[in-house]
């Protein structure tokens, strides 16, 4: 950031009086410009059949990871929640009609400047298709997942979380809510 948005002046790097980080100032009228994580959310779309489940995956058709795939989610827009975010996102990317559940995971990746929260949903039909986003959407059985061809470790890491509870509910137990701080 070189210059303020709102009158234009050049900044400075300054910690301002009460605060213990350096920010952009605006000298000229005091604007201080705050930069704050990103928060990315994501959906676990699964389909639910007597004999397994399965999970629904987009192949990504823009960059960063042109051709990986991963879980339907993007970047919150303001004026939504973080429910509406992962539907959206899911519909956008996947063209799918999902029923969100609960909070699964949060993820911090503090060198990206990003929060990735994930939430558990469920597929309302199979009528789904790639977005503008997406090169290929499909449903996924766990030993299908093409682990070596997802798209980013936070991907990895919420589909890991997500089949080892699901392991854990045939014994009894239910879904617990993941965290993780990925710092490399």
């Amino acid at each position: 950031m070189k210059f303020c948005s709102h009158c234009a002046h050049p900044l400075i790097v300054d910690i301002p009086p009460l605060d213990n980080m350096p920010r952009h100032i605006c000298p000229n009228c005091n604007t201080i410009h705050y930069e704050n994580p990103k928060i990315v959310v994501c959906s676990i779309p699964t389909w639910e059949t007597k004999k397994e489940t399965s999970i629904l995956l987009c192949r990504r058709a823009i960059t960063p990871r042109h051709g990986f795939w991963t879980l339907p989610g993007g970047f919150m827009e303001n004026d939504e929640t973080t429910e509406q975010a992962a539907r959206r996102e899911t519909k956008e990317e996947a063209g799918a009609d999902v029923k969100i559940s609960t909070l699964f995971s949060l993820m911090n990746l503090p060198a990206y400047h990003q929060v990735h929260l994930f939430y558990l949903a469920h597929l309302e039909n199979t009528n789904f298709a790639p977005g503008e986003e997406s090169l290929e959407t499909r449903l996924f059985t766990e030993n299908e997942i093409p682990w070596n061809q997802l798209a980013f470790s936070t991907i990895k890491y919420a589909l890991k979380f997500y089949f080892e509870d699901k392991k854990k509910i045939q014994k009894g137990g239910d879904f617990g809510f993941h965290t993780l701080d990925l710092t490399q």
